[in-house]
């Protein structure tokens, strides 16, 4: 089966999300003129919109877009912006989908103040529009991505991190996200629980691969393509999926050397060696395998859903996610 590309899979919604970008761009608006500056930058860096699709999607297949459903859409985008701003302040990152990040070009002061700004934006849209079910979903993602990235840090600073704790921190710091847009998505059409229980499922599980994917680039993807130096996590001592399967896979002598070349090394030959030892021991084989699982997951829970071109979309993004180089 021939995969699809994103604008493909985004057809059936293309009038939607043309809507939802005008709807951004107004919410972004100021009459502060330092906000509409960065605002201005920040649509100019044009993400993928993943997660407001992922929003159009799930309330089509739930039963059709509503105006509740645009400004769910804007709340989730609102806040995935702020989340990405911070997230650059914290691992002091100079660029940003191929471009100068916030803190790199108005510092880290502007940077904090603008992700603050967006996330008020964002609630103030759900606050104004009386949505008050979103808000719920919302405040938890929030909660979860921040112990995620808590949780993270800790183990980056111990180099102690497990299976089980990776799969946390990636189920709070990413999947989260995701699982609010598709369940946002479906509240906003329909009351059915079953709906809403299984798009939920549906961000979670694509939450996961889309993260495990992440990681894998960071070992065999090009920094033109994914927007970021490659070997950027093991330069920042993070412990990711295809290491912690290497390291498990090797003696303990092994696997202390590779923690110490990992906490000490210098940064040109630590991402040399890392990477060399993550593929001879077949760490990127196994996370892609682990990747696909979840991949199967997420499909499967479309089942309760009719057939249909959204529902053939959602599959298609299932792949897309999985598969992608960027």
């Amino acid at each position: 089966m021939t995969k699809l590309s994103l604008k493909e899979i985004s057809n059936p919604v293309k009038a939607e999300l043309d809507r939802f970008d005008d709807i951004f761009k107004e919410a972004l608006r100021s009459n502060v003129g330092l906000v509409d500056l960065v605002a201005r930058y920040i649509i100019r860096q044009k993400g993928k919109k993943i997660r407001p699709l992922l929003v159009l999607l799930s309330a089509k297949v739930s039963g059709g877009v509503t105006e509740r459903t645009y400004r769910g859409a804007a709340l989730v985008e609102l806040l995935h912006t702020a989340t990405l701003i911070h997230d650059d302040v914290v691992d002091d990152a100079n660029k940003r989908r191929g471009m100068w990040s916030i803190n790199a070009l108005f510092k880290n002061k502007v940077a904090v103040l603008m992700g603050d700004y967006l996330l008020s934006r964002g609630l103030m849209i759900s606050v104004d529009g009386k949505d008050y079910d979103f808000l719920g979903v919302t405040t938890n993602a929030v909660k979860r991505m921040s112990e995620g990235e808590l949780l993270q840090i800790q183990k980056t600073r111990k180099l102690d991190i497990d299976e089980e704790t990776y799969f946390k921190v990636i189920s709070d710091k990413t999947a989260s996200l995701l699982e609010t847009c598709c369940s946002i998505g479906a509240m906003s059409t329909t009351d059915n629980k079953d709906y809403i229980e299984a798009m939920r499922n549906f961000g979670h599980s694509l939450g996961m691969s889309f993260q495990i994917r992440d990681d894998i680039l960071d070992y065999e993807g090009k920094s033109n393509l994914i927007g970021k130096p490659v070997g950027g996590d093991i330069k920042e001592k993070k412990i990711t999926l295809p290491l912690i399967y290497s390291l498990n896979s090797v003696s303990k002598n092994e696997a202390s050397r590779i923690r110490k070349i990992l906490k000490n090394g210098n940064d040109k030959t630590k991402v040399k060696d890392i990477m060399q030892f993550v593929h001879e021991n077949n760490g990127i084989d196994y996370a892609l395998k682990v990747a696909k699982k979840y991949s199967d997951t997420a499909k499967e829970s479309l089942n309760i859903f009719p057939d249909s071109e959204i529902k053939l979309s959602m599959s298609a993004l299932v792949d897309f996610v999985t598969d992608r180089k960027n």
